[in-house]
Formats: C-alpha cells, sequence, structure tokens
C-alpha cells in the first residue's frame, strides 16, 4: 500500500513520516536549508514480511503544487496532515480539492502539533476539518490527535496504517505494463535509472518495454519494487528500474514520460477525450480556454474544449476534450488536474475517457453516448469491467465495433474483450489480428439488407448476373470495411443463402436475361459478328450500320458479355463466344507444335492483321490464360477453355 501525504506547508508531514518509519524523506541540499519539501520524497518502513508499505512525501507550498501531483500519481490511502496551531489552510484546501478530483477515497487524517494548543482548539480545529471533508470521498476518514515532537498519537496512526496495509489484497494486475516516470537519473555502473508508480500489469527482469514519449526500446536489466531488489513488480507498485539498450540515454526520457510495455500500442496525441470536473470555488469555464493540465506525472499546456455547451458551471460535469500543445500517452481511467492559465488555482480534473479520438463527429449524439458509457466505466476504477460501454458500443455500431481501438484505449488484451462481447450475446470477426464486435441483431439487419439490395439490384439490371462483392459493400454498409464483409458474406453463401459466379453475388434462382430494347439489337448485330468470327465489326461501325448512338451499342454489347454471350477483347472489339474458343484451340495448337504461341504465327493462322492478332494474344494474358515471356504467350490455365 502506498500512502501519499497531504496539506499545507510546514504542517509537519515530513516530521510525521520520520516519526512513523525512521526515514528522512527531504533528500535533497536545497530542501534541508529552507526546511520545506520541494520534490516528493519516499520512505519504505521494515514492517512483516506480509505487508508491503510506503510513503509519499508531497510538497505543501503552493510554489511546488506541480510537484505534490506528480507525487500523488499512483498512490492508495491518503495521509492528510493538518497543524493544530494553524488550522485548515489554503493548500489544505486545494490539496483536499486535487485528492477528490483524483479519486482518492481511503485515509486517514493526521492533526499534528497538538501539543502547542489545548483541547479547545484541538476540537475547534478538528471540527473544521470535518467540515472540511464533509462533502468528500473522505468525509469518514478517522482523525488522529498526534505530535512528532512528544511522541503523542504516534502509536495509535502507526497501527492504522499497518493494519490498513494488512488487510489491503493484492491489487489485481490487468493490462499492458506502464509506468508514469517521476524521477530519471543516472548510476555510476548500473546506467540509467527511472522510478515512479506501476499504474498497470506486469514487469519482469529483461522484459523490453517503451520509452515515451521517444519511442527507444529499452531491456529491464534489474528492478527494484518497494525499495528492494526484485525479479518482478505489477500494478500498484513503486518501482525503480534500471535500463539498457541501444539509445537509452539520459534524454530518452524525462519526468512525466512514460515507461510502458512494448506490447501497448497506443497512438500519442494531441487531443483526449475526458469526463471533466468544475470545482464549485471558481468561476464558470468557457469553452476553449487555455488551462495548465496534470496528467499523470506531466505537467502540460493546452485548452479545454467543451462537448456539451460552451461554458460549464462551477461544482458542475461536462464531457471535453483537452487539446493538448504536445502529444501525450493516455489511457481510460488517467486522472488529470487542470489549473488556471498562470497555473496558480486548481480548477477542476477529471478521467480520462479517450486517448484517440476521432476528429470528426465529436459532439454528435451518438460519440457522446458512447463517452458516458465510458465514464461510467472508469469511474468504477476498474476498467476492466466493460459489459456497459461493450452493450452500449453494439447498439450504437451496426457496422462493428473496434476491439482493437478499444483495447488499446482500455489497455487490456483483445482477446478478453471478445470473451466479453460473446458473453453478451454478441459475435466477434477476426480479420489479420482485428477484430470487430457486431450485435446479433446488426448481423441480422446486416443480411436482411444484403437480400433487399440483391433483389433491387436484379430488377434494375437484369443482364447483370449479380451484384459486384465491393459494390455491395458500399450498397448495404459503407462504413464497415471490405475485410469484414467478406466473410459475412461467405457465411451466407455456405448457408446456400446467396450464390457466387465469379466476382458477382445473386439470390438463389436469379437467371440474368437481356431486356427487350436488348434482345431485339442483338438478334440484329450477332449476324454481322458471327459473319467474321476471328475479326468482328468494331463498335463504332455496328452502331453506324444500326443508326443508333455508339455509346447504346456498347452497353447493350457489354449486357450480353455479362451474359457470357461474348467477349470484350478490346474496348471496341466484341467476339462472340465459340470464336474465342476457337481461337484459344490455335493457341493450344501452337504452343503444342512450337512451345509457345507467336504474333506472327497466330496471325497467319487466324487471318488477320498483326496489331488485332497481338490484341487478342494480350487479351488471353490479361484474363489469365497465357502470360507473355518476351515474344512468347505460354499457357498458363489450360481449364480455362476446356
Amino acid at each position: 500500500m502506498i500512502v501519499g501525504t497531504a496539506g499545507h506547508v510546514d504542517h509537519g508531514k515530513t516530521a510525521l513520516i520520520h516519526c512513523l518509519t525512521g526515514v528522512d524523506t527531504d533528500r535533497l541540499k536545497e530542501e534541508k536549508a529552507r526546511g520545506l519539501t520541494i520534490e516528493a520524497g519516499f520512505a519504505y518502513p521494515e514492517v512483516e514480511s506480509d505487508i508491503e508499505l510506503g510513503f509519499v512525501d508531497v510538497p505543501g507550498h503552493e510554489k511546488f503544487i506541480h510537484n505534490m501531483l506528480a507525487g500523488s500519481a499512483g498512490i492508495d490511502s491518503v495521509l492528510l496532515v493538518v497543524a493544530a496551531d494553524d488550522g485548515v489552510m489554503p493548500q489544505t484546501i486545494e490539496h483536499v480539492q486535487i485528492l477528490t478530483l483524483l479519486g482518492l477515497s481511503q485515509g486517514q487524517v493526521a492533526l499534528t502539533k497538538c501539543d502547542l494548543v489545548d483541547a479547545t482548539r484541538l476540537d475547534r480545529v478538528e471540527e473544521d476539518i470535518r467540515q472540511l471533508l464533509e462533502a468528500t470521498p473522505l468525509a469518514e476518514a478517522p482523525v488522529y490527535r498526534v505530535s512528532s515532537r512528544s511522541g503523542e498519537g504516534i502509536d495509535a496512526l502507526r497501527d492504522s496504517l499497518w493494519t490498513q496495509a494488512a488487510k489491503r489484497h493484492e491489487t489485481l494486475a490487468w493490462g499492458a505494463f506502464r509506468l508514469a516516470v517521476d524521477r530519471v537519473f543516472t548510476k555510476t555502473g548500473a546506467g540509467l535509472v527511472v522510478t515512479g508508480t506501476a499504474l498497470s500489469g506486469t514487469v519482469r527482469q529483461d522484459d523490453v518495454l517503451r520509452l515515451e514519449p521517444s519511442g527507444v526500446r529499452a531491456r529491464v536489466r534489474s528492478l527494484r519494487r518497494q525499495h528492494r531488489e526484485s525479479e518482478q513488480a505489477h500494478q500498484g507498485d513503486r518501482v525503480a528500474l534500471n535500463l539498457t539498450g541501444s539509445g537509452v540515454e539520459r534524454d530518452a526520457i524525462v519526468r512525466g514520460g512514460w515507461v510502458v510495455a512494448e506490447s501497448l500500442d497506443t497512438p500519442l496525441l494531441q487531443r483526449v477525450d475526458v469526463d471533466l470536473t468544475l470545482l464549485g470555488s471558481v468561476a464558470a469555464l468557457k469553452h476553449w480556454t487555455p488551462v495548465h493540465i496534470h496528467l499523470g506525472v506531466a505537467r502540460l499546456t493546452g485548452r479545454v474544449s467543451l462537448l456539451e455547451g460552451q461554458r460549464l458551471e462551477p461544482g458542475n460535469r461536462m464531457l471535453g476534450q483537452l487539446v493538448l500543445d504536445r502529444p501525450v500517452h493516455a489511457c481510460l481511467g488517467d486522472r488529470f488536474v487542470i489549473r488556471d492559465h498562470g497555473g496558480q488555482t486548481t480548477l477542476g480534473g477529471g478521467i480520462v475517457l479517450d486517448g484517440d479520438p476521432p476528429r470528426r463527429g465529436q459532439r454528435a449524439p451518438k460519440r457522446l453516448t458512447w463517452l458516458s458509457s465510458l465514464a461510467e466505466c472508469a469511474e468504477t476504477g476498474k476498467p476492466y469491467r466493460l459489459d456497459r460501454p461493450l452493450e452500449t458500443g453494439l447498439t450504437l455500431w451496426p457496422d462493428g465495433l473496434d476491439l482493437g481501438m478499444l483495447a488499446r484505449n482500455i489497455n487490456i488484451d483483445q482477446q478478453y474483450l471478445a470473451a466479453r462481447v460473446e458473453a453478451l450475446g454478441g459475435q466477434v470477426i477476426t480479420v489479420q489480428g482485428q477484430a470487430r464486435a457486431f450485435s446479433r441483431q446488426a448481423l441480422d439487419s446486416l443480411k436482411a439488407r444484403t437480400f433487399e439490395t440483391l433483389q433491387r439490384n436484379h430488377e434494375s439490371e437484369p443482364s447483370m448476373l449479380g451484384t459486384e462483392r465491393e459494390r455491395l459493400r458500399r450498397q448495404v454498409m459503407p462504413g464497415l470495411p471490405g475485410a469484414f464483409f467478406r466473410p459475412l458474406l461467405n457465411a451466407m453463401i455456405e448457408a446456400g443463402e446467396i450464390e457466387r459466379y465469379g466476382p458477382f453475388l445473386a439470390l438463389p434462382g436469379h437467371q440474368a436475361a437481356l431486356d427487350e430494347a436488348d434482345e431485339r439489337l442483338w438478334q440484329r448485330v450477332q449476324p454481322l459478328i458471327v459473319s467474321r468470327p476471328f475479326e468482328p465489326p468494331r463498335v463504332r461501325d455496328m452502331a453506324a450500320a444500326e443508326g443508333i448512338d455508339e455509346q447504346v451499342m456498347r452497353q447493350s454489347l457489354m449486357a450480353c458479355a455479362r451474359l457470357g454471350r461474348l467477349y470484350q477483347v478490346r474496348k471496341d472489339h466484341f467476339f462472340e463466344a465459340p470464336a474465342v474458343e476457337s481461337l484459344a484451340r490455335i493457341v493450344k495448337e501452337l504452343e503444342s507444335r512450337h512451345g509457345a504461341a507467336r504474333a506472327a504465327d497466330f496471325r497467319d493462322c487466324i487471318g488477320t492483321g498483326r496489331k488485332l492478332a497481338i490484341q487478342i494474344l494480350e487479351f488471353f494474358d490479361r484474363i489469365g490464360f497465357t502470360r507473355r515471356v518476351g515474344d512468347d504467350h505460354v499457357i498458363r490455365r489450360h481449364d480455362l477453355f476446356d
């Protein structure tokens, strides 16, 4: 269990930690000289072997509030420190506000310096503390009256903390490893060392990790958890990683960066969708307000884009988007705090909902409904409990919920999501490692629209053998990638619900036929084509002979080609099917005699000009009957014209 201190400057936080643990957390020379905490300090007391307990001592001075926020990343329990002589002070209030925004609900209160005041003063300050915490998750936190100088109450507070740590169950480590870096330094003989709190997953010695935002790969040479040598560490632990590898240098990672599992391919983006809460003690927040943003350990600048209005009133919540000045790494459930443009006043904070939002449709009702479902999930503190957003997503996106994108955002295994979808009665289609989830109702609707579309196309295009697959997808569900439409069609083909004719799909029993006008025209032009089987007249010549538009003639002949009556060898040349079969036999004979068909020999056999002979051979190459090797054309598929 990691316990983090909070409270106003000079209220005795560091002295209290020293009394409880025997460790002085002020490690910097400047901290010793000035008598105040500047950077977060850490203490790991010797406790029973089955109890793990650590303390994070954060600064209380308003000038170092950003360091307080950095130190708060990943703490489990709060030790709020209030001095009896000063009572509740500005930083006490601000720290409580920040702890509430960070979702911390477990802790104790230490009323320090009790030896300096009388009982009446102690009662009054304790009542002030109760009023301060009344509307917060720490409302039931016990108050211990202590003195670091006399030792009064220290044993009782220590017993409470040790008991709380003993009762704490081991944190369920889920997702890929993520560590928010709060210290970076080099150690003689070891190299680069980074420290922070593991926010998810497990890390082991020799694991390969990625440093963000640099993207450098690093191997874990050794690690320490809770200030002890270890072979592994997991979610909730304070961790120190000794990293090595090509490019792993001091400037490859900075405080505020991340160390994440190599498998976690979340993109670095400058827009993050959030659930934002504004404190009740500040002015209304307008859309596009510039702010300072504290996310993980990082201190950023950017603007707040409100998604549900132009103004967020004090004490209210709204879905929004943080538009950052530099890219960040973020996942569902990460907590953040925003401060004013000058970085002086805490305005509010909230929870990250989506670290990879779309560029368009950010305020669409469907999108806001989806974000609301993610917010409900994130509020539980257990993002792996996903039934609610999965049910919402299956309803909102009939063209499939992208499980890969969701898995990256939540930092959870895609297979886990797929199993939850199946448990909810949905169906998952996986293509080349990418998965989409569909509700049963969506699949039934898609199938019905496929049948309706094919029937409509048959009626409007009777000469077509069917509808080409990609065109059918665009008509039925344009938002569904073709790779996912194909297995749905294959299932319908295997079930006999639709039939396939080469690239065309049709309903069972569909028979392609020319309409009356095209049939009458075919009866007139067929004798012209048959009379010169190896050199039929051009389209424009037949159109002129019949006194019709050339394009009308070409469309009619193409309809005949779709029925298999003709082959379109060139744009202006249509050959009757039996003639093409005869030409193919000639090619086979030439290959039998000479090992291949050449243009000159082929021309002599069919009695046409060289140009047309070459065009016919190129047609055979194009449809895969032959392939060209130098000046030769070698048969590739003997079965095409058997």
